[in-house]
């Protein structure tokens, strides 16, 4: 993750650097840009955008659930705390140079009070994805580790589902304990997620009413 952590580092310096001193790296809130330039920029932006909202909506609505539902429980666990962190690291990285594209294309001096919203909406959605890296995904899988550990004390953990921790909780405080503080961190996971994604589904919207079909 170190690798990850220095990357992000930069590339949100460098998103930072392009929204409030554009002229730096050659964007022009006063004359015409470079047709190969300007179209390069807008690819990237386009490709950066799609590819996080593709996994955001996969993630968030398809595929988590589909595993929850057919793996036991403990294997679907091991399996998101290796998915996550390359999950939110990869939408953060492609949040990151949404938000250097778009801020080149439209330097804060020159843009739109819309094209200033949008990128509030990048830049949170950038944020939020961060929020989950670095804070609640090492949190929840060090919650889901222990709890691992007191379940298979109790022979559960290989089904379905989570009827067998609901019935061992009720007689197990510890247990009840570790499932109530795993559901607190695991939902503020879930609404930082979320929350990235209605970002960017705001800015899908403002995409969609820019194109000409």
């Amino acid at each position: 993750m170190a690798w990850i952590t220095r990357f992000l580092t930069a590339v949100a310096f460098l998103a930072v650097g392009v929204i409030f001193s554009p002229d730096t790296f050659g964007s022009k809130s006063d004359g015409p840009y470079s047709p190969n330039l300007s179209t390069f920029i807008k690819l990237a932006h386009l490709l950066s955008f799609a590819t996080a909202w593709g996994a955001a909506l996969w993630v968030t609505f398809i595929g988590g659930i589909i595993m929850f539902k057919n793996l036991p429980r403990h294997q679907f666990g091991n399996l998101q705390s290796k998915m996550f962190p390359a999950y939110f690291s990869m939408v953060g990285v492609c949040c990151a140079i949404a938000v250097a594209a778009f801020g080149y294309l439209h330097p804060w001096k020159s843009a739109t009070k819309a094209e200033k919203y949008q990128l509030g909406f990048l830049v949170s959605a950038f944020a939020f994805n961060l929020t989950n890296l670095f804070v609640f995904t090492p949190m929840t899988v060090e919650m889901m580790k222990h709890r691992h550990k007191v379940e298979k004390e109790q022979n559960i953990g290989d089904e379905i589902g989570w009827s067998k921790n609901q019935e061992a909780a009720k007689t197990n405080p510890k247990l009840a304990a570790m499932n109530k503080k795993f559901g607190m961190i695991h939902g503020l996971s879930s609404l930082a997620n979320i929350m990235s994604f209605g970002s960017l589904a705001m800015h899908s919207w403002y995409l969609a009413g820019m194109l000409n079909l």
